[in-house]
C-alpha cells in the first residue's frame, strides 16, 4: 500500500510576504527548488510552471490555487522528467503559510494522490519515498534562502 500523502512543516524567521516572494517568484524558485537558474512560473490558477531540477530534469507543473500570501497549490507528474501533468499521474502540492509571532512564519507543505496514481505500485510508492526526503531537503532550503534575504534587508 501506498501512503497517500506526504506533509512537512517549518518555521522560518521571516514575515509571512517575504516567504511568500521566495516561495512564488521565478527567480528564488529556481534557487531553492531546482539548480539556480530561474524557474518559469505564470503564478494564476491555470498556469504553467516549469522547474529545472537538475538531473532530473525538467518538471512542469499546473498551478491550481494562488491565495496570496497564505496558499499556493500546483500539480506535477509523477511519471518520466517532463512529462505533463494529467489526472493518473499527477500529485497535488499546497503550499500554506501562517503568520507565528516574532516576525516567523510556519510554511506547511502537504503533497496528496500517490494512492490514486495510475502507475505501476512500485513506481507511486518509490516517487512518494523521493519527495519525502527530498521536501524536507528542499523546505530547509526555502528557509534557509528566505533568512538570508530576510537578514540583508
Amino acid at each position: 500500500m501506498v501512503a497517500d500523502s506526504i506533509e512537512r512543516e517549518i518555521t522560518i524567521a521571516a514575515p509571512r510576504e517575504r516567504v511568500w516572494e521566495v516561495l512564488t517568484q521565478a527567480e528564488f524558485l529556481g534557487i531553492w527548488f531546482g539548480t539556480g537558474a530561474p524557474a518559469h512560473i505564470d503564478l494564476r490558477p491555470g498556469g504553467r510552471m516549469l522547474l529545472d531540477h537538475g538531473v532530473h530534469g525538467a518538471l512542469p507543473a499546473l498551478i491550481e490555487r494562488v491565495d496570496p500570501p497564505s496558499v499556493f497549490a500546483f500539480r506535477w507528474s509523477q511519471g518520466a522528467a517532463g512529462e505533463e501533468p494529467t489526472g493518473g499521474n499527477s500529485t497535488l502540492v499546497t503550499f500554506t503559510l501562517a503568520t507565528e509571532p516574532g516576525d516567523h512564519t510556519r510554511l506547511r507543505m502537504v503533497e496528496s494522490g500517490f494512492a490514486s496514481l495510475t502507475l505501476p505500485h512500485e513506481t507511486a510508492r518509490t516517487r512518494s519515498r523521493q519527495n519525502g526526503t527530498g521536501w524536507t531537503r528542499k523546505l530547509t532550503d526555502l528557509a534557509c534562502h528566505t533568512e538570508r534575504i530576510a537578514l540583508r534587508r
